[in-house]
């Protein structure tokens, strides 16, 4: 099953790593579990969704994924990219490296310092001296501008098929960009957005070119902002420009630095903490040292008094449900006790997108079981549901096949 991939843009010194490392620890119980990270800038999250397990009164014994209390934790791939500057579209600093590694997320987290403290260099200054939302701009630009160079040096080759009647723009545009996680989808939906999909493509100026680049951009990476630094004083007028600026893109108020202490304190045992709560407990007062002390009182006092959470988690569940779309679908083997053929309990969660069928999950179980399959079945209902059924968050189902009759 191809996993999601979220990468994490931003500026130098806005928290990117932090917030990295915080969503890639988990707990120490997750350290057993079979993922390893392919690189040092690559590592596994997850996605956080109620567990269906509630719902049916059982015990999941989860192969795939994570159920600590009645969540059901799904792996995502996250990406941390180096910071970018300006001029990384035309190859400045570590530019080409990091818009290549860009262009396979499915979904971004652009990280921005909402307090202030970097300026356009992004360089440590003090806090209030940055503008944040020009910020936001900056990267914006680059990956635009990213597309757009994309688009202007193929644009002779394009007009060529064009003018041979060997291919429509469409197929053209799909077959220039399938490099970038670029579909028909977003092609479609970006040309009417820049009402352009009647316009002959000879006929687009510069301009019309870089709105179509800008949408495309847009509508193939969505992105999550997250106002890191929420803690420091002054960050809360940042958040308030950054969601006016930038409406309808979600902006999520966070804390990276509060999230990385309170996973290593629960690895530790300090502290009761899921990722995603709204609250943490500590186990025992006692057993902390003075600046342990002084620490969670600052994050319960700077960061869950202020914005209610760290927001780490919550940019990643918005990213990967509000922004993908995603759903959360259990498939099974026995139906009546919710199963695989070893007895594992609900042991597997997929992620899939929304209009995806039974036929869909199959394929992304196994090719083979796609190509025999007959049917399958609603664990709740017991109906039979054909193989263009659209699936629906949190259904659970067993697909019949032919081997598998008698």
């Amino acid at each position: 099953m191809p996993m999601v991939k979220i990468g994490i843009v931003g500026k130098t010194n806005t928290g990117k790593t932090t917030l990295f490392n915080a969503a890639t620890l988990l707990r120490a119980e997750v350290g057993t579990y079979p993922f390893t990270t392919k690189k040092p800038n690559v590592g596994i999250g997850y996605a956080r969704s109620f567990c269906v397990c509630s719902e049916f009164g059982v015990k999941d014994n989860p192969r795939n994924s994570i159920c600590i209390r009645g969540f059901r934790f799904i792996p995502v791939e996250l990406i941390d990219l180096p910071g970018l500057i300006k001029g990384a579209w035309m190859g400045k600093g570590l530019g080409n490296q990091f818009l290549t590694v860009a262009s396979q997320a499915d979904v971004l987290l652009h990280v921005v310092d909402a307090s202030g403290s970097i300026n356009q260099a992004g360089e440590l200054v003090a806090p209030g001296i940055g503008d944040p939302v020009q910020d936001v701009l900056d990267i914006e630009e680059e990956l635009t501008m990213w597309f757009y160079k994309i688009l202007e040096g193929s644009r002779a080759k394009i007009i060529k098929m064009l003018e041979s009647r060997t291919t429509r723009l469409i197929p053209a545009l799909i077959q220039l960009l399938s490099g970038l996680k670029i579909n028909k989808a977003h092609i479609e939906e970006a040309l009417k957005l820049s009402d352009l999909y009647d316009k002959p493509f000879e006929r687009w100026s510069d301009e019309e070119l870089k709105l179509f680049a800008t949408n495309l951009r847009k509508v193939s990476k969505p992105t999550v902002i997250v106002a890191n630094k929420m803690d420091v004083d002054g960050a809360e007028e940042n958040y308030e420009r950054l969601v006016e600026a930038f409406k309808p893109t979600p902006v999520v108020p966070c804390s990276a630095e509060a999230e990385l202490a309170l996973r290593r304190a629960e690895s530790d045992g300090l502290v009761e903490y899921l990722p995603g709560d709204e609250v943490f407990k500590i186990r025992s007062y006692e057993q902390l040292s003075e600046r342990q002390r002084a620490a969670l009182k600052y994050i319960a006092e700077k960061v869950f008094e202020r914005i209610s959470r760290t927001g780490v988690q919550y940019a990643i569940d918005v990213a990967v449900f509000k922004l993908l779309r995603m759903n959360v679908i259990y498939p099974v083997e026995d139906e009546n006790k919710l199963a695989d053929h070893k007895g594992n309990i609900l042991p597997d969660a997929f992620l899939m997108p929304q209009g995806a069928t039974i036929y869909d999950l199959a394929m992304e179980i196994h090719s083979e079981l796609a190509n025999t399959m007959l049917y399958a079945i609603d664990a709740r209902t017991k109906v039979r549901l054909p193989k263009d059924y659209v699936l629906r968050d949190r259904d659970v189902v067993k697909i019949v096949a032919a081997a598998g009759r008698g």
